[in-house]
């Protein structure tokens, strides 16, 4: 736990440092004075140039140490040299689907969890696919070589690429008009006159930086369910068998059920967390 929580505080670190050294590069070579994105000179280019560093900074970090942050956080044991059968058939297996799909050899992994799997990577052939535990004892073979191809499908499609695109829009997007409303109420509500900033700005912001971020987490999840149809479409020219339409029903697979399955409505209404959901 200690050393998971380390890599976090390390990894968020690294993403100020970065930050602030971009911001810096971009007002040194393009002559951008971020001093006035607020107050009573607030300039809108400065604070769009400013949104944007910002907003992709933090996402194009988190796309690049994505297969280091998940080995970390998720504990998954990465398989070089197998040494069972199964891990001898999970690398003879993604090596299959890779092949298949056009792209480069994935890092596979096992981590210790309930039925899941996941894809992450920066890049078509630089990615890492892992599976829990729980998936490759409650499923048999042929499952678990439809989920490994929905995975591969994701890498294939460069899906980790445009979810992050996607997130760098969407937090330009928060950043930009957080800071706006903020500068409105600061001088037009609370009849701030001075040059500078006042509380009324930071507050606004910040509050706005948390709902709006809210808000641009559907946009994402939006997204990220149509993504998750192009994986299963993906997936069934890897591996176009009977039992690939079977899994990806469910429903119909009590060892596979969603817990959440039976809950997407409830007297008649649909649950306000669905519009988070990543997955359909």
């Amino acid at each position: 736990m200690l050393k998971r929580i380390g890599f976090f505080l390390l990894t968020n670190l690294a993403i100020l440092i970065v930050l602030s050294i971009v911001l810096n590069i971009v007002s040194a070579v393009f002559g951008i004075n971020f001093g006035n994105i607020a107050g009573a000179n607030q300039n809108m280019g400065s604070l769009l140039v400013f949104a944007a560093v910002v907003g992709f900074t933090g996402s194009l970090i988190s796309l690049f140490m994505s297969k280091t942050i998940a080995k970390h956080t998720m504990g998954v044991q990465m398989i070089t040299q197998p040494t069972n059968k199964l891990q001898a058939w999970l690398l003879e297996t993604v090596h299959s689907h890779a092949q298949k799909a056009g792209i480069g050899m994935p890092e596979v992994g096992i981590y210790e969890g309930e039925a899941n799997a996941f894809a992450t990577g920066a890049s078509r052939n630089n990615a890492m696919v892992a599976v829990s535990t729980g998936l490759l004892s409650s499923m048999n073979k042929e499952e678990v070589e439809a989920v490994l191809a929905h995975e591969i499908a994701h890498v294939a499609n460069g899906d980790m690429v445009t979810l992050t695109l996607i997130q760098g829009v969407t937090n330009t997007f928060v950043v930009f008009l957080s800071r706006i409303i903020g500068n409105f109420v600061d001088r037009a509500v609370l009849r701030n006159e001075s040059d500078a900033p006042g509380i009324g700005y930071y507050v606004t912001s910040v509050v706005l930086d948390i709902v709006l971020g809210i808000l641009a987490a559907i946009v994402v999840a939006y997204f990220s369910r149509h993504r998750e149809f192009r994986a299963d479409a993906g997936a069934a020219k890897i591996m176009p068998c009977q039992c690939l339409q079977f899994f990806f029903h469910p429903m119909n697979h009590d060892s596979i059920k969603s817990p959440q399955a039976g809950n997407r409505c409830k007297n008649g209404f649909v649950p306000f967390q669905i519009f988070f959901a990543a997955d359909p």
